[in-house]
């Protein structure tokens, strides 16, 4: 994740209109380093070089990351700090939801894996069975979301500025703009980056991660967290393969590495292989959701006039 994150505050944009800047602590998410006049350590972790592989790490120290001028521990601060605040924005998007019966999945991969055009695909099969939205993600540009209004399926631009991902509280901002129906289907389209959405919550009921043949089979293994964040796997741009040297069984083999569990599903999303097996795992979250928020809905009854 970013190393003191909190990148796009006071440039986040919601179909068209700022956001507010906003702080959730005694510091705000921009917060960056400065002098103080009382002395503390503020030296990063020193790199580690491997001379077998002429390889020089800056992840080794105890916050797995580095930032020049700042110490480990107050990176670990920092990050903790942001987290726990995301993370109370993301149980309120979950619980709303899950009362409302809405099946949210949150997309993210590297840019130009394909993954709005697999959107797209997705919601021409699906529109006619429930009701769907979209928040769409990206640095700049309303492109996405005018191709998913495009569909007539309502969809929210979230501008990020310089912000590498969304967060929890931006999510919840378009949550309150969208037309969501009850027992329906919410697609949150993350910013194009393999990096920094693996450590934010959103509220989302899975992550899944979206990985083309047009990349490489060790995308897994150079972005571990993302992988096993992920709870599905899309190999998409199956169709090229012909045209391709990618290795279908060793991409697998080395998203198991990372995460043993996570099913894979190989789909092209021009070309429909693979795409009915997708649609039947949303159709079954979504069941799933709304069996769910009908138990709820008895219970609450059932306690009041039981």
């Amino acid at each position: 994740m970013c190393t003191t994150c909190g990148c796009g505050i006071g440039q986040t944009r919601i179909n068209g209109k700022s956001m507010q800047p906003h702080q959730h602590s005694d510091k705000p998410l921009n917060y960056r380093p400065h002098k103080h006049s009382h002395a503390h350590e503020h030296n990063p972790a020193p790199a580690a070089t491997d001379l077998s592989s002429n390889t020089v790490h800056f992840g080794t120290g105890i916050a797995d990351t580095h930032a020049p001028g700042m110490s480990q521990a107050r990176m670990i601060k920092i990050e903790r700090d942001i987290l726990a605040t995301n993370n109370r924005y993301a149980d309120e998007n979950r619980r709303y939801l899950s009362e409302h019966g809405i099946f949210a999945l949150n997309l993210v991969s590297s840019p130009g894996s394909g993954k709005t055009t697999l959107l797209v695909k997705t919601i021409e099969m699906l529109r006619s069975k429930l009701p769907i939205a979209v928040i769409e993600g990206d640095q700049q540009t309303d492109h996405d979301a005018a191709r998913i209004r495009a569909t007539g399926i309502p969809a929210i631009q979230i501008n990020t500025g310089k912000g590498c991902h969304l967060d929890a509280h931006m999510v919840r901002h378009a949550i309150q703009q969208l037309p969501l129906q009850n027992n329906s289907l919410l697609f949150i389209e993350n910013v194009g980056n393999l990096v920094c959405p693996s450590g934010f919550d959103l509220g989302e009921a899975h992550k899944i991660v979206t990985l083309s043949v047009t990349e490489g089979e060790d995308k897994p293994l150079k972005y571990p967290d993302m992988f096993h964040a992920a709870d599905l796997m899309l190999l998409n741009k199956c169709d090229l393969l012909p045209h391709l040297t990618f290795d279908v069984d060793l991409a697998i083999e080395y998203a198991h590495r990372i995460h043993p569990a996570m099913p894979v599903i190989q789909i092209s999303a021009t070309q429909g292989s693979g795409m009915p097996e997708w649609v039947d795992w949303i159709m079954a979250g979504c069941r799933s959701a709304a069996t769910a928020t009908a138990k709820q809905d008895l219970k609450q009854f059932d306690s009041t006039f039981g």
